[in-house]
């Protein structure tokens, strides 16, 4: 699917967040280089999306573990943007506060 989208010309990002998830590896260097390439520099983390986030862990089970994943999603719901994940299962339950999953 990612290969369809680049070539229909999306746009593609990522979050600061999920670039730290990312960044932790294990990766090589040239996969580090193709992916700042076509996801351009990640879109920051700000205060509202704090705010957010924290709404999401609250009001999903705060369930222990899933912080990453609600930062994530206030990043998408706050750029008004779909979230693209083979971790469906964890981001589903943001549905109803308006998440899009690709």
């Amino acid at each position: 699917m990612l290969r369809r989208w680049i070539s229909d010309g999306e746009v593609l990002g990522m979050s600061a967040v999920a670039w730290t998830e990312f960044l932790c590896g294990p990766l090589v260097p040239s996969t580090l280089a193709l992916a700042a390439d076509l996801i351009g520099p990640p879109t920051e983390f700000t205060p509202g999306e704090a705010a957010l986030a924290a709404r999401l862990f609250n009001d999903s089970g705060r369930r222990r573990g899933s912080l990453l994943d609600c930062m994530v999603a206030a990043t998408a719901l706050g750029e008004g943007a779909q979230i693209a994940t083979v971790n469906v299962k964890d981001f589903r339950r943001f549905e109803p506060f308006g998440l899009r999953l690709a």
